[in-house]
């Protein structure tokens, strides 16, 4: 149940997809049953949801205790039985994800029996310990932390600012990491961010190759001049800006978005930090306090106990071309990608704002077999989540994905910031982004190209 907004009711749009308990069903049929919190309910909640409901971190409220729990047990019972919590957004029709967090319907049925019998607190010898956490980090205790050398300063008025900070990481040999999570200094302020590695450049001795244009100062938006193409599947230039290469991002090492979670990657499977490099954190800085805030943001890594057999990459599919019409109920963008080289599939993330309305991506394959990887229904820009697969998903080259975004600009959308407005690409949330991150592995080692639109 990990959110900062949590147990605020509604119903959910795509329950039957969710397969919903029926509260009233389940009380009839296991009125015989008796459930309590310490021997039944506890367990349940401290595996699923004290991640985040627990004390100081993002959820609203902790749930570890019977005293804690007991005032919301029957917006648990709510949230719970509807699916909207713990949060997943992918039908499950569509792949198998290692970290679903979907409770099992007997779960369901547990929590609503107990609350539908009182809420009973039980036998005190029944109550399971506590889980225990590292302070500040859901992935446990990093390694090694790198961080910004000095707090930054947010001045409590005028636009939201993206502001890039280079740090060397003083290592003197390649280093694999498999476990990554970046944590924000300031969550009133950090928006989103993200961490990329800027390694030696061996064309220039001392010098770093910079993946990133380096930057202080206000948000980006498109161009009064950029065409408009909401097809990037089909237009030559796929959606890119004037001048912008494919779309790929190997550089980049972990993004801090609303609900994401660390990555931890098994046993095998890592990412690369050549010696030498610096990391390099990219934050969007929002004036949400009226105050004045300073953040210094971290990131952890835990390394891999020997060289992987398995480099995890990443590649970002966009469209920075499309606009979407003032009112418009369900836009759609696509944006597409073509392997060069046969790889497999280790995860996808959608990102869009808060107009976002749905997310798919498929993959077409070089027999012309189209396939479902993953479908968000009912996207939320509060849970942007990593959807990491139970087994990686072979794209052998040739293989095209398209990204198909839908976006909700009508004034049925109740995040909607202006119905009226028309909407094109920008980096503040109340403009818009297409979006889609696919983290991969090369089936043989490169060699040449990057990957063609």
């Amino acid at each position: 149940m990990r959110s900062s907004r949590l147990f605020v009711g509604g119903a959910l749009t795509i329950t039957a997809l969710f397969a919903t308990i029926t509260i009233s069903q389940v009380a009839g049929q296991n009125s015989k049953k008796e459930a309590t919190f310490n021997r039944d309910v506890a367990p349940i909640l401290h595996k699923n949801c004290a991640a985040c409901h627990r004390p100081d971190d993002i959820a609203p409220m902790s749930l570890l205790t019977y005293k804690d729990a007991r005032p919301w047990a029957k917006s648990i019972r709510e949230q719970v039985s509807t699916r909207q919590m713990p949060p997943w957004r992918a039908d499950p029709r569509h792949g198998e994800f290692a970290n679903d967090a979907r409770l099992s319907s007997q779960e369901i049925e547990t929590i609503i029996i107990w609350v539908e019998q009182g809420a009973k607190e039980g036998d005190a010898k029944d109550m399971p310990p506590a889980p225990r956490f590292v302070e500040g980090w859901k992935m446990g205790q990093p390694d090694v932390v790198i961080s910004m050398l000095e707090d930054y300063t947010i001045a409590p008025t005028g636009p939201d600012e993206y502001v890039t900070f280079v740090v060397p990481t003083g290592f003197t040999e390649d280093k694999w990491v498999r476990g990554i999570e970046m944590r924000p200094g300031n969550r009133r302020v950090v928006h989103h961010g993200h961490v990329f590695v800027a390694a030696p450049d061996p064309a220039n001795p001392g010098k770093l190759k910079l993946p990133i244009r380096l930057r202080t100062g206000n948000l980006g938006h498109a161009g009064a001049n950029w065409p408009v193409v909401d097809d990037g599947c089909s237009s030559p230039d796929g959606g890119r800006q004037p001048g912008q290469a494919p779309s790929i991002s190997d550089f980049t090492l972990i993004s801090y978005l609303p609900g994401r979670q660390p990555d931890i990657w098994p046993d095998g499977y890592a990412k690369r930090i050549p010696a030498g490099s610096s990391v390099i954190f990219q934050l969007h800085y929002s004036r949400t306090t009226g105050a004045p805030e300073k953040d210094r943001t971290s990131v952890g890594l835990i390394f891999a106990k020997q060289p992987p057999e398995h480099e995890v990459k990443r590649i970002e599919v966009r469209n920075f071309l499309f606009k979407i019409p003032p009112g418009a109920e369900s836009h759609r963008v696509t944006a597409c990608y073509t392997f060069d080289r046969d790889v497999q599939a280790m995860g996808y993330t959608a990102h869009m704002h808060f107009r976002g309305k749905a997310s798919r991506f498929e993959a077409i394959y070089p027999d012309g077999r189209r396939e479902t990887l993953l479908d968000i229904p009912d996207y939320s820009f509060n849970w942007q989540m990593s959807y990491k697969l139970k087994r990686p998903q072979p794209l052998p080259k040739g293989t095209r994905i398209v990204i198909t975004s839908h976006f909700d600009n009508s004034s049925r959308n109740k995040f909607n910031p202006d119905p009226a407005k028309t909407i094109r690409y920008g980096e503040p949330s109340d403009e818009e982004m297409a979006d889609g991150w696919i983290e991969y592995i090369e089936d043989k080692p490169e060699s040449g190209g990057r990957g063609k639109k």
